[in-house]
């Protein structure tokens, strides 16, 4: 399917032009800050459903765990989302974010989770910010 050779592709190129603009230092306005991983976390819970709803729960652990590949794959994810959230939790108490609901929720979704978790804790930050700047 033609699609499915597609969006890794369009993804791809999203990490590519995301990762430039925090590396240069380009900004974006501070509603865009938290809009971006809130609007991708939506994008990545509705892909999530439909492919639940084309393939079932068992095509993901089967995905993981059939091949070599397959267990890079999910090791590399469990680092990565493990890594987000040690980098990110530091931030996340200081605002007062209670980190073992979204522990949980990371656990089991990751990024699914991770990604609102990320929108929360910036626009925390920023609400933290209008407060003590007035």
């Amino acid at each position: 399917m033609l699609i499915l050779k597609i969006l890794p592709v369009i993804a791809y190129l999203g990490i590519i032009a995301i990762n430039l603009m925090i590396a240069l230092g380009i900004q974006t306005s501070p509603r865009m800050k938290w809009m971006l991983p809130a609007i991708a976390g939506v994008a990545l819970l509705v892909f999530t459903l439909v492919t639940l709803a084309q393939e079932g729960l068992v095509q993901f652990w089967l995905n993981h765990a059939t091949t070599f590949s397959g267990n890079q794959v999910w090791f590399d994810l469990v680092i990565a989302v493990t890594i987000c959230f040690y980098l990110i939790a530091p931030r996340a108490r200081a605002v007062g974010m209670p980190l073992l609901p979204w522990a949980i929720a990371v656990v089991t979704t990751a990024c699914i989770a991770l990604l609102p978790m990320l929108a929360r804790l910036i626009w925390l930050e920023q609400r933290r910010e209008t407060i003590e700047s007035e």
